[in-house]
């Protein structure tokens, strides 16, 4: 019984992870990292680039390279050296969503700004 219990509590955790790291739909890559890093840090790896990658822009195979290549060894370099462009703000801002399906390109944040 005790087993029982503990696997369907690891099922749901797992579940509920996969659900809160989920990248939204036309989710941008530099805002889904904002939220994944500020939610749960960065590991020093591409852990949410690549979740991001796999959902998102699943033929953008050269994608880490590139980015190593612009300074962004990790999730968190990527946003500090690739994309370091981002209003100043006391909360995230909502993504004004990919500019094409499949593109890493960010969204273009002044949209928001025009429709506010």
């Amino acid at each position: 019984m005790k087993n029982d219990i503990a696997d369907a509590v690891e099922a749901e955790l797992i579940a509920l992870s996969g659900v809160l790291t989920e990248p939204e739909e036309r989710e941008c890559l530099r805002c889904y990292l904002l939220r994944m890093i500020s939610e749960f840090g960065c590991d020093g790896k591409h852990r949410w680039t690549s979740r991001w990658r796999a959902a998102r822009a699943p033929r953008a195979h050269g994608l880490l390279r590139k980015l190593a290549e612009l300074g962004g060894a990790c999730d968190c370099e990527v946003l500090m050296n690739v994309f370091p462009e981002y209003p100043r703000s006391e909360r995230l801002l909502p993504c004004a969503g990919q500019p094409q399906p499949g593109s890493a390109v960010p969204c273009d944040l002044r949209i928001l700004r025009r429709s506010a």
